[in-house]
């Protein structure tokens, strides 16, 4: 096995638990980059040559290696992939009564490169590393041996495996994909067609908060940005609101949503509005509506440090125009799913655009990604979720 070896001083965040190695980290004097294969297993060394952990490399990556194990004499193998699955499925029968999750959350289930989203007998697969690919046989073999699944469907339409010289093909490896994916949470069924899934399908992410929004929804009038096929909104509904009015660009996103609403007989409460959601705010202020829960639940317009100024500003300009649609004492619930916009950013978005005939705004509550998918103690780049619950008095 090859080594890669630490410049002076770089091992501080690998002793204390982190799995990301960058290439200006490894002294590519003594031990070069260049030759090794994109997904090789590798030994990483501090700078006087001690064994320090069990990764695999990609010299074509700014994370030029991640790490699989700490044990000199267990370099990472299909025993350890099968026990590390079989560990993250544990937990996640521990908390959900039926087979919808996400299974596994990558670096959060010290499985790096590889997310994991079941959907009953169906299972959805990203690999994101080309040192998770090298597996891949492997683990299809152990995912449906573990679980008893029937399907695995590999959603691989991501940026990330460009970065890592890898293709964007996506695919059914296993079984025959149905024609859409269900998912359950609090005993609401959900049925995502095809034609519009994004990423894996699901945002299992918000299970806790789609709940929180449910139990605050009875009587009231509900508006739902950013719907996607109505995570949100028909929750609320079948949890006995007045009106939820959806909003999203996506009309085959909201067809489904329509589709799942007549399926939980909630349609007469439910109202779509196929627009831009900045567009639809600025319409619904102009008609004097009102809401007394409004969630704020857009996807990352921060994706990359180039990002930050026009992202920053686009969430404010969020904030002010979802702030002026709620009523006396109503409830917004605002989440990020960018990290370099926080808890604390979002916050100061709000109060910063606080209408002029209210007086303050209260927060009551954080918002965080549902415990199926982990935070890695050492690894603040995988908590990635963050909001908060707020009112305006």
């Amino acid at each position: 096995m090859n080594a890669l070896r630490l410049k002076k001083r770089e091992d501080r965040r690998v002793r204390a638990g982190h799995l990301w190695v960058f290439s200006n980290e490894i002294d590519t004097a003594v031990t070069p980059l260049k030759g090794l294969q994109a997904g090789e297993p590798i030994e990483l060394q501090s700078a006087s040559g001690k064994f320090l952990a069990h990764g695999y490399a990609n010299p074509q990556s700014l994370i030029s290696v991640r790490i699989t194990g700490r044990r000199a004499s267990q370099p990472f193998d299909s025993d350890q992939l099968r026990a590390r699955l079989g560990a993250a499925l544990e937990l996640r029968e521990s908390l959900f009564d039926t087979p919808h999750y996400r299974w596994v959350h990558g670096e959060g289930d010290n499985l790096p490169g590889l997310v994991v989203d079941r959907f009953g007998p169906v299972l959805v697969v990203q690999i994101t590393t080309a040192g998770m690919e090298a597996w891949r046989d492997v683990l299809f073999e152990q995912l449906l041996s573990i679980s008893g699944a029937e399907c695995i469907i590999c959603s691989h339409d991501l940026t990330a495996r460009e970065l890592e010289g890898l293709d964007k093909v996506s695919a059914t490896v296993a079984g025959q994909a149905p024609d859409y994916l269900e998912a359950v949470e609090h005993g609401v069924r959900f049925a995502v067609p095809n034609a519009v899934q994004q990423k894996t399908g699901w945002f299992y992410d918000h299970r806790a908060t789609r709940q929180a929004v449910a139990a605050k929804s009875k009587g009231a009038r509900v508006l739902d940005l950013y719907s996607y096929v109505g995570g949100f909104g028909l929750q609320a509904a079948c949890a006995g609101a007045e009106q939820v009015v959806c909003v999203d660009s996506s009309k085959p996103a909201l067809s489904a949503l329509e589709t799942n609403a007549s399926h939980l007989s909630v349609s007469a409460s439910v109202q779509t509005i196929a627009n831009d959601a900045v567009t639809a705010m600025r319409e619904l202020i102009e008609a004097g509506e009102r809401f007394d829960v409004v969630v704020l639940d857009p996807p990352a317009f921060i994706k990359r440090k180039k990002d930050k100024e026009a992202g920053t500003r686009h969430y404010q300009l969020n904030h002010k125009l979802a702030l002026r649609l709620l009523a006396p004492g109503g409830t917004l619930y605002s989440a990020s799913c960018s990290q370099a916009f926080s808890e604390s950013d979002g916050i100061q978005a709000a109060r910063s655009n606080v209408p002029r005939e209210f007086s303050a705004l209260q927060v009551l509550g954080s918002l965080r990604q549902d415990a199926d998918h982990p935070v890695h103690a050492a690894m603040p780049e995988t908590l990635y979720l963050t909001g908060y619950i707020a009112r305006m008095i």
